[in-house]
């Protein structure tokens, strides 16, 4: 892989990180009590997964991760936020779940953890952190035992183009391009996704992955395509003119833009 600078990448969440596990957004209270942080659609594409080994990539602070050990996963989640892991790891610790968590860059993960797993998974706005989208691929295959699957629920690529800082948007207008390209977007941050302000303005940079680009690279590290769809619903409000449903998910009037995407693909 190229070396691609991200430590201020790395910084940013680890602020994040601090500031996440306090926030509204992310509700650990109600985690702690039992409420699952995993999405419907994904626990019922994942299936059963009592007594498999998983592996969470990219896991933040570890709430996926523990839900997946509620279901009766015997779970390691991975992210190169020391800071996150180890709030991953005191909340294991509290809740008295048997988990796993080890800090480190996804990319770095074939020199931290030598073992294979039932099922690698990943979800929710994790691959536009990633510089090198075919490393990435070779890293799941590398992880995946014969006959495992890899799963991901993922904010779909053309949503990305549409993502808007303005609080006032009031329609869907593209703004990015679709396609990747090695030098990232670089921005200037002073809050989270989870609309909670950082100590400092943060320099944080993100890749755009096609669809394509996505599908390719998971085909080229050997895996076979199990199933990919498309849904006009996302579990969060990504732009001010969304319109929420009364199951929680949010649209954009007239579902004429897919919004996320799962993925299912298999190691022969």
């Amino acid at each position: 892989m190229k070396n691609f600078d991200l430590e201020s990448n790395r910084e940013m969440w680890n602020e994040w990180a601090e500031l996440h596990v306090n926030s509204e957004f992310y509700n650990v209270e109600s985690f702690k009590k039992g409420r699952s942080s995993l999405y419907p659609i994904a626990v019922e594409e994942v299936g059963d997964v009592g007594g498999k080994s998983l592996l969470h990539l990219m896991c933040h602070f570890g709430k996926d991760t523990l839900s997946w050990a509620r279901r009766g996963a015997k779970v390691t989640g991975i992210d190169f936020s020391d800071k996150a892991i180890n709030i991953a790891r005191s909340l294991a610790k509290g809740l008295e779940l048997d988990a796993e968590f080890i800090c480190s860059n996804l990319y770095d993960l074939p020199m931290n953890l030598d073992r294979q797993f039932d099922i690698v998974f990943t979800s929710a706005g994790v691959l536009c952190w990633l510089p090198d989208l075919e490393e990435w691929g070779r890293v799941i295959a590398q992880f995946l035992k014969s006959g495992g699957f890899f799963y991901i629920l993922e904010g779909h690529p053309f949503l990305n183009m549409l993502l808007d800082e303005d609080p006032d948007a009031s329609k869907p207008e593209i703004l990015r391009s679709y396609f990747y390209t090695p030098e990232p977007e670089v921005y200037q941050s002073a809050a989270s996704y989870a609309g909670v302000k950082t100590s400092k303005t943060h320099t944080g940079k993100e890749w755009t992955h096609s669809l394509g680009d996505i599908v390719n690279t998971l085909i080229s590290a050997g895996l076979r395509i199990e199933f990919l769809r498309e849904y006009p619903y996302i579990f969060f409000k990504a732009m001010p003119y969304m319109e929420q449903d009364s199951d929680g998910s949010w649209r954009i009037p007239g579902d004429k833009i897919p919004l996320i995407f799962t993925l299912k693909a298999t190691k022969p």
